[in-house]
């Protein structure tokens, strides 16, 4: 723990403070903006249909290898630094799409930035407010999150629709005001500096990590529910894209943005619902919600009407909040317990990443093969509905035969 969390009370709203949600808040807008400005560059220049799943392959691929590093890292120097550097390379990667380098790799590019920017943005909040401002701190990066998706879904349709290089150009100024954000970051002492670099010792403590979060019940549940969430959300993005001109006949590149910006909106509403309605310790609860997402788009395969698909996107994104909230306490309190916030932060993007690759990849291929999107997304939703199923029977059974862990 940093000397700074040792000083006494310190106020939620500080210079820093705001430099921090400046930077989270325009650098999350310009990753969501950047997939739609990515996704429209392939379009026109006219790759195949099965190539837009790929691209996000690039960015999750980052992810998974950084995973054991990506904390030990943003704990070494001062996270200030980390974020900085995190976004240089997201600009790096914009700047190189936006000269007309391979976008496949440049988008790789920018997921090692966001890999390395994810575990400095969450844990530079202790080092910044008193541990009674935490939870509000937290609140606010994720509200400012939500509002960046929004935005960036928004804005990176529109402005592709407009010219796709211009959305390339705005995309990479954003990350720059970002960095430039960073550099208003006092320099915090490092959390834990690094005597010896071994990347075998590394490795080994990530090991014993993965195993200590999968061997607990409540992790492992947690886990697993929270990957298909996000899974199923990856895959949804790029099933819209190509859902939308063959349903609704709309061939715009906003048009998908819109409908992916309502589901972050219905998420925002469940998420509400849920820390309302669901306890830590009634987490199953929330598991009806996540079957909702997969039977609406099953709903939704056969859908013709815009205004209907509106509204079963933010049945789904309310599913989707409701369900996912809940799950994401239960493992941040249990990892927390387990083996540390930092190595469950980076267990969970692992674990997270690696299902987003496996379905956006197996979407991939579906494409390739030649099916049908419509029977594509009633063939998704309802597996992902069965999934989530057999994940509420599962922990039904866990419950009937152990005690939760504590």
């Amino acid at each position: 723990m940093s000397t700074m969390m040792e000083s006494g009370p310190k106020p939620l709203w500080t210079r820093a403070m705001v430099a921090v949600l400046i930077a989270q808040f325009v650098s999350a807008l310009a990753d969501n903006a950047l997939l739609f400005g990515a996704l429209a560059l392939l379009k026109g220049e006219h790759y195949p249909d099965w190539a837009a799943p790929v691209l996000q392959e690039f960015f999750s691929v980052a992810y998974i290898i950084l995973a054991p590093f990506a904390g030990p890292f943003a704990d070494s120097i001062p996270k200030g630094r980390v974020m900085l550097i995190a976004n240089g390379l997201k600009l790096a990667g914009a700047l190189a799409m936006c000269v007309g380098l391979n976008p496949f790799l440049a988008y790789g590019l920018v997921g090692l930035g966001a890999a390395a920017y994810s575990p400095a943005k969450y844990g530079i909040l202790s080092e910044l407010t008193s541990p009674e401002n935490l939870v509000k701190a937290n609140g606010l990066i994720e509200s400012s999150t939500i509002a960046a998706i929004l935005a960036g879904a928004i804005a990176g349709g529109a402005l592709s629709d407009w010219s796709v290089v211009g959305a390339l150009v705005v995309v990479t100024a954003c990350y720059g005001i970002a960095a430039a954000a960073n550099l208003f970051i006092p320099r915090l002492p490092a959390a834990h500096r690094l005597d010896t670099f071994s990347i075998a010792g590394i490795f080994r403590d990530f090991v014993g990590a993965v195993r200590a979060m999968f061997r607990n019940p409540d992790t492992r549940f947690s886990m697993t529910g929270t990957s298909l969430f996000w899974g199923a959300g990856s895959t949804l993005r790029f099933l819209l894209v190509a859902w939308v001109p063959i349903a609704l006949g709309i061939t715009t590149n906003s048009m998908p943005a819109y409908l992916n910006a309502v589901v972050a909106v219905g998420i925002v509403v469940g998420a509400g619902l849920a820390g309302k309605l669901v306890s830590l310790d009634k987490t199953e609860r929330s598991l009806p919600a996540g079957m909702l997402i997969g039977l609406g788009v099953c709903v939704l395969a056969p859908t013709t009407n815009l205004y209907v698909a509106f509204v079963i996107m933010m049945i789904v994104g309310a599913g989707g909040g409701f369900f996912v909230v809940p799950l994401n306490a239960l493992l941040q309190e249990r990892g927390h317990r387990t083996v540390g916030a930092g190595h469950a932060i980076a267990v969970q993007n692992l674990v997270e990443y690696t299902t987003m690759l496996v379905m956006v990849g197996l979407y991939a291929v579906a494409v390739r093969a030649g099916a049908p999107i419509p029977a594509l997304a009633a063939g998704f939703g309802a597996a992902l509905a069965l999934s989530i199923g057999a994940l509420w029977i599962q922990r039904a059974r866990n419950r009937t035969t152990t005690s939760p862990a504590t």
